[in-house]
């Protein structure tokens, strides 16, 4: 959910930045309501697979999870058969999904990039990248961790538990702390109410 919502305001960016005159004519509000369909459709069809994969799996071991939360390959740690399908399903869907949704976020500031520096101006430049600096943020805070987890599950198999519930647990919630922080700092007068409470500290 959190990569497509991230894919769809790349694309919000994209067309301000790139096309600002056509803005409203391109994101209509039936436009944006079929993204936000498709984002839904998109996750529900992307864990529902994973689900019943699961559920066909005899779980005779331990029923005692290492992290705080269901992750998929944590499961897969506790399942007594061939888990082959549910390792291709987990592969396939990351590729497929998070480095496709990177992919299309990396080339959308692409082509943001070379219209930026295609501004005659100094302090449009900046104007228009500080546009997109909290978007770039929450794109940081999400995939950096992901990776870190993806990481540790494949090749830091024998570090100590400890590690993988800490990254486990930083990658699901970096994104939900930090999103507010992101954003809120951005927002003007958010900033002055901040500054104004604590002035008067």
């Amino acid at each position: 959910m959190e990569s497509s919502v991230l894919l769809a305001m790349s694309f919000d960016r994209y067309v301000a930045i790139c096309r600002p005159l056509h803005y409203a004519s391109i994101l209509t509000n039936q436009v944006i309501r079929r993204i936000g369909l498709a984002i839904i459709c998109r996750c529900v069809l992307a864990v529902i697979p994973g689900l019943v994969l699961l559920i066909r799996l005899p779980f005779c071991g331990s029923h005692n999870l290492s992290h705080s939360y269901c992750l998929h390959q944590d499961m897969i740690h506790l399942v007594c058969a061939d888990t082959t399908i549910n390792n291709w399903y987990g592969f396939l869907l990351a590729l497929f999904i998070n480095v496709l949704d990177s992919l299309l976020i990396m080339l959308s500031y692409g082509f943001i990039l070379r219209n930026v520096l295609r501004l005659g101006s100094h302090i449009e430049r900046l104007r228009a990248l500080n546009n997109c600096m909290s978007h770039i943020l929450a794109v940081l805070v999400l995939y950096v961790p992901m990776v870190g987890v993806s990481m540790t599950h494949r090749f830091a198999k024998h570090a100590p538990p400890i590690v993988h519930v800490i990254m486990a647990n930083i990658y699901l919630l970096a994104p939900p702390v930090t999103n507010p922080i992101i954003y809120s700092v951005k927002t003007k007068q958010i900033r002055q109410g901040i500054f104004h409470l604590l002035s008067h500290r």
